[in-house]
């Protein structure tokens, strides 16, 4: 069965042309022309992965991400036409899995796109490793994706759970940035490793006085390790 896609976006040139790219990709594709429509359509098309500009007339792509109910097994794709670092860590708070800079070049859309749908995929799939998975006071449950840090649940997105349980069940296991950014995001675009240190941030300041399982290894990547 193909992957469903949900382009949502106000412009009319760019919600047909990504919509005909990605059906000659074999997807199936639905559009909305706004924020209500693209909620509706949410909930009557359930797609696997969401594209989603930021700037539409009435509601914007934020207030999207705000109203989904149930975003479990959907993978949200921001257009923006800002640059600004601001932007981003909105729509990672709101949710978001990755972005688009407009203008943009199809190819690089139609890959993330590609690579956001396996990683919806591989959510559906149970993992092997026995459970829960510990290291220190953080324990991930993988097939239920919850976590806590001291016995307290932690509040995550699906990117920062993802990128936590990575690291928690591969301990003192050195990831490059680059390494991290292909295996949780499924991304090979080695320009935008930013993205991997907004994540480990946030998840830092989730996780309070038990951050320090996530270290930093200077020159290359990230870790975590028990202290």
């Amino acid at each position: 069965m193909s992957k469903k896609i949900l382009v949502a976006d106000d412009e009319v040139s760019i919600r047909n042309s990504i919509a005909y790219a990605l059906r000659r990709e074999h997807f199936t594709v639905e559009t909305a022309e706004d924020g209500r429509d693209a909620l509706a359509r949410v909930a009557t098309f359930r797609p696997d992965v969401l594209v989603l500009d930021i700037m539409m007339p009435g509601m914007d792509g934020y207030e999207v991400c705000r109203q989904l109910d149930n975003r479990k097994g959907l993978g949200i794709l921001m257009l923006t036409a800002k640059s600004d670092i601001v932007d981003k860590v909105i729509g990672l708070e709101l949710g978001a899995d990755d972005f688009v800079s407009k203008p943009f070049d199809i190819r690089e859309l139609i890959a993330r796109i590609k690579a956001l749908a396996r990683r919806v995929d591989r959510e559906r799939t149970p993992d092997s490793l026995p459970e829960p998975q510990r290291l220190g006071a953080v324990e991930v449950q993988l097939s239920s994706r919850r976590a806590t840090a001291g016995q307290q649940p932690l509040e995550l997105t699906p990117k920062e759970f993802d990128l936590l349980a990575l690291l928690v069940t591969h301990p003192s296991r050195v990831y490059t940035r680059e390494e991290l950014l292909e295996l949780v995001w499924g991304i090979d675009f080695p320009g935008e490793t930013r993205t991997v240190d907004i994540h480990i941030q946030r998840l830092r300041k989730k996780l309070g006085e038990d951050q320090g399982i996530l270290q930093t290894v200077y020159g290359i990547g990230y870790k975590a390790e028990s202290v």
